[in-house]
C-alpha cells in the first residue's frame, strides 16, 4: 500500500531543466539461470551524447529536478520497453530533500506505468561525496518501507567504501569496474575482491559484477561464486530499443560452476 504524502518546499520550488535527455539501458544477466535480472537506466543526451556531457549541465541549482526527471523517465521508457525483471535508478544522495516526500515523483510514475514498487531497485553511487550520513540512512530507511531494493554502485572506486557499507548494509553492492579489470590475472585485485564477497556474505549482501569484458573475468569471479554480472561481454547499454544479450562467451562449464560457494541470496 502506497502512502500519499504532501510535496515538501523543495518540490513546490524546484525549477525545470534547462536541458533534456534520454536513457539508455543494460541488462544485469543471471549467468546461472540465463536469465536478465534487472536493467540499469544510464542517462545520455538526445544527440546521442555519453552520460559525461549530460552529467556536466548538472549543478547546484538544478541537481533535484535532474534527480527527479532521472527517476520518471526510467519509469516510463523501461515500461514503454517491457523491460523485465528489476529497474535500476542512480540516485542523487545530496538531492533528496525529505526522503518520504520526494520520492512522490517515482510512486506517481510507478502507479501510472503499472510497475510495482518491488521492481525497483536504487543505486548509491560513490561518486557524490554523502555530506550527511543519518540523512542517508533515513533514505535507504524510507525506500525499503517503499519495497525498493537497494544497491551500493561503484563500490571500491568512490569516497565511502567500507565506511559507507558500515553505516548501512543494502540488499546488493556492485563491484567498481576498475576493481575486477584483468582480475584473473592480478594478484592483489583477486586478495580484494575475495574480502570483499567474504563480507558480503557475512552480511547476507549479493554482489553485481560491473563492467564484465572478458571471459577471463568472468570465469574468476564465477569461481568465487558470483553470479549477477553486468558488462560488454554480455551488453553494451542501448538506446530505444530491448538490449540483446550475447550470451555465447558464458556457455562453457567453467563460466557456469564455482569452485567455491560464496553467493549471498537472501
Amino acid at each position: 500500500m502506497t502512502i500519499q504524502v504532501p510535496a515538501c518546499q523543495a518540490c513546490r520550488a524546484g525549477r525545470a531543466l534547462p536541458f533534456d535527455f534520454t536513457m539508455a539501458f543494460q541488462p544485469i544477466v543471471d549467468v546461472e539461470r540465463r536469465t536478465v535480472f534487472a536493467h540499469e537506466s544510464l542517462v545520455r543526451g538526445l544527440d546521442g551524447a555519453g552520460a559525461a556531457h549530460v552529467l556536466s549541465q548538472v549543478n547546484a541549482e538544478n541537481r533535484y529536478a535532474f534527480d527527479q526527471a532521472c527517476r520518471t523517465k526510467a519509469v516510463e521508457l523501461a515500461s514503454g520497453l517491457g523491460l523485465q525483471g528489476l529497474l535500476s535508478i542512480n540516485f542523487l544522495p545530496n538531492a533528496v530533500y525529505e526522503p518520504e516526500t520526494c520520492i512522490r515523483a517515482t510512486l506517481a510514475a510507478a502507479r501510472r506505468h503499472q510497475m510495482p514498487t518491488h521492481r525497483l531497485l536504487f543505486e548509491i553511487t560513490e561518486s557524490e561525496q554523502v555530506r550527511d550520513k543519518q540523512h542517508l540512512r533515513n533514505i535507504v530507511r524510507e525506500y525499503r518501507r517503499q519495497g525498493f531494493k537497494t544497491a551500493i554502485d561503484d563500490f571500491g572506486a568512490g569516497y565511502a567504501g567500507l565506511n559507507l557499507l558500515a553505516d548501512f548494509q543494502p540488499d546488493y553492492i556492485k563491484l567498481d569496474m576498475d576493481l575486477i579489470r584483468d582480475v584473473h590475472e592480478n594478484h592483489v585485485r583477486q586478495v580484494i575482491v575475495r574480502s570483499i564477497i567474504e563480507v558480503c556474505r557475512a552480511l547476507r549482501i549479493e554482489v553485481i559484477a560491473e563492467g564484465v569484458e572478458s571471459v577471463g573475468e568472468l570465469r574468476y569471479l564465477r569461481a568465487q561464486g558470483v553470479k549477477l554480472f553486468q558488462g560488454y561481454l554480455f551488453s553494451r547499454p542501448v538506446v530505444g530499443q530491448v538490449p540483446g544479450i550475447h550470451w555465447a562467451a558464458a556457455t562453457t562449464p567453467a563460466a557456469f560452476t564455482p569452485t567455491k560457494d560464496l553467493s549471498c541470496i537472501h
